[in-house]
C-alpha cells in the first residue's frame, strides 16, 4: 500500500531543519578551530619575542627572570595579515644590570609597546625588526642597590611621606651619631637620578658651628647624581618617585625595535 505523506509537507521541513542544524554545528566547529589557531599563533609570537628579549638582555651583561610577553588584541591573525599590532606588553622581573662596577637591581620592569609593526615574514623567520611607535616603561629600583651606589657604610634608604629618606651612622667631633632626613629626587640632564639631601639632622649634634658644617659636608657628599644602567628598548628616564617598595622609575621612547634591546 502506498505511503501517505502529510499534505503540508512536514517531512521536507524536518529535513531542512536538520540541514540547518548541521550547518550551524559545522560553523561552530570551524569557528572553534579558528579560535584555537589564533591562540596558537599568539603563543608562537610571544615565545619568539621573549626569546629575542632574553638574548639581548644577556648581551647587555644584565640578568632577569624569564621575560613575560603578552600580545593583546583579537583576533590576532588579522593583525598578522595587517602587519600591525595594537599592544605588546613585556614583563621583566629581578633585573640586575651593571653600572660603574656595581649592580643596580630592579625588582620589576614593565614595558608597554603600542602600535607595533612587524611583517609576517619577520614572525615566520625571526629575522627583522618588530618596531613600536611608542614604548612606556615603569620599573622599581631597590633601595639597597641604590644605597650601595652611595658607598657609605651603614647608610640605608627608604620612603617617608612620599620623599626619599636616609639614615646613616656618622662620627662628628668624636661623637657617634645617627643622621636622618630626606632628599629631593629628580632626573638629571644625563638621565641619572639626582639626589639632593638638604634636610639632614642628628640627635645629640653638638651645638657648635663646626658640627653643623661637618653635617652639611656629609649631606653634600651623598648629594650626587647616581647613574642608571642602560634601560632596554632605548627607554629614557622621565620621572623618579620614592615608593615604599623602592624608587619608581618612569621612562619612554618612540620608534623602538622591541626585539632588539641593545
Amino acid at each position: 500500500m502506498a505511503e501517505d505523506y502529510p499534505a503540508d509537507g512536514a517531512r521536507p521541513r524536518r529535513r531542512g531543519r536538520k540541514l540547518l542544524i548541521g550547518l550551524f554545528v559545522l560553523l561552530l566547529v570551524v569557528a572553534g578551530l579558528l579560535v584555537v589557531a589564533d591562540r596558537v599563533a599568539v603563543g608562537v609570537a610571544e615565545r619568539m619575542i621573549a626569546d629575542r628579549v632574553r638574548q639581548e638582555i644577556t648581551k647587555q651583561g644584565a640578568q632577569s627572570a624569564e621575560p613575560g610577553v603578552e600580545v593583546a588584541g583579537t583576533p590576532f591573525l588579522t593583525q598578522v595579515l595587517d602587519g600591525r599590532y595594537q599592544r605588546i606588553t613585556i614583563n621583566l622581573r629581578d633585573v640586575q644590570a651593571p653600572v660603574e662596577g656595581d649592580v643596580v637591581r630592579l625588582s620589576v620592569l614593565d614595558v608597554d609597546a603600542r602600535n607595533v609593526r612587524a611583517s609576517l615574514d619577520t614572525l615566520r623567520t625571526g629575522q627583522g625588526d618588530i618596531v613600536a611607535d611608542t614604548v612606556n616603561g615603569t620599573g622599581t629600583i631597590s633601595y639597597d642597590s641604590l644605597a650601595a651606589l652611595l658607598n657609605r657604610p651603614g647608610l640605608t634608604l627608604g620612603e617617608q611621606n612620599g620623599k626619599l629618606a636616609v639614615t646613616a651612622p656618622v662620627d662628628i667631633l668624636g661623637r657617634k651619631l645617627t643622621v636622618s632626613g630626606t632628599a629631593d629626587v629628580t632626573v638629571a640632564d644625563n638621565g641619572a637620578v639626582a639626589l639632593r639631601f638638604n634636610d639632614l639632622d642628628a640627635a645629640g649634634l653638638p651645638n657648635l658651628p663646626l658640627a653643623r658644617v661637618l653635617l652639611n659636608n656629609y649631606a653634600k657628599g651623598i648629594s650626587i647624581d647616581v647613574p642608571l644602567p642602560d634601560l632596554p628598548f632605548q627607554l629614557a628616564v622621565r620621572e623618579v618617585r620614592p615608593l615604599p617598595e623602592g624608587l619608581a622609575v618612569t621612562a619612554d621612547a618612540k620608534n623602538v625595535p622591541i626585539n632588539s634591546v641593545s
